[in-house]
């Protein structure tokens, strides 16, 4: 039963803010992406690279982590890179990058408790890591559209299996909405539209159509 006295317009602690927030970015290589069969790879690319942008427009910490760079899965995502030049990438060997001290250190030393993943594959290099971390006490959000696994089924149950543990499955544009939660939030809103206009298709061209019809103020 609500109780009216505790009632007022405060948003709830469980949403993500750029202040309570990290985003980490798992395993978006080449050879990831070759084995990825659960959907279109070019939907997943402009999912991740929606989903960086997001984070550097609204200042949210980030890790960028690769699996055997030089030996096996290759670079980190040149796409994803442009976003993050400057960004230091840990790379590791083991499957589950929550095994690796490095980047456990690299996501404390943000002081958050809500961490935003995406990465590949579904099944291995997030389960592993969203398991250990939930565990541990992070509350996990995973980003299921700027992630994929070997097949549709693989990527299913892998969100299901996360799901069950506690995690929250959203896309990368529900992120960056959550993120501005505000149209009033002039400091991010050009930044916002410009990503929305880029990466989110029809949306996008629904912002360009009403920015035309009734001016660079138009709302989202």
């Amino acid at each position: 039963m609500v109780n009216l006295t505790q009632v007022s317009a405060t948003p709830s602690p469980d949403l993500l803010t750029p202040d309570n927030a990290v985003v980490l970015f798992v395993d978006h290589q080449p050879q990831m992406f070759f084995g990825t069969g659960s959907g279109d790879r070019s939907a997943i690319i402009n999912a991740t690279v929606g989903l960086a942008k997001a984070a550097k427009a609204f200042d949210v910490p980030r890790v960028l982590t690769t699996v055997a760079a030089e030996s096996f899965s290759g670079p980190l995502l040149p796409q994803l890179g442009a976003v993050f030049p400057d960004a230091k990438i840990i790379d590791r060997t083991s499957m589950n990058a929550w095994e690796d001290p490095a980047l456990v250190e690299a996501v404390k030393a943000t002081g958050r408790g809500k961490v935003v993943i995406a990465g590949l594959w579904t099944e291995v290099c997030l389960v592993l890591p969203v398991l250990s971390m939930i565990t541990q006490g992070y509350e996990v959000y995973v980003v299921t559209d700027a992630s994929g696994g070997v097949s549709p089924k693989a990527h299913e149950h892998a969100i299901q299996r996360m799901t069950q543990a506690g995690a929250v499955p959203v896309t990368w544009l529900q992120v960056l909405l959550e993120l501005q939660r505000d149209w009033a939030r002039t400091e991010t809103y050009g930044a916002v539209t410009e990503i929305v206009k880029e990466h989110a298709d029809a949306y996008g061209l629904g912002i360009v159509y009403a920015h035309a019809f009734i001016g660079e103020h138009a709302a989202g």
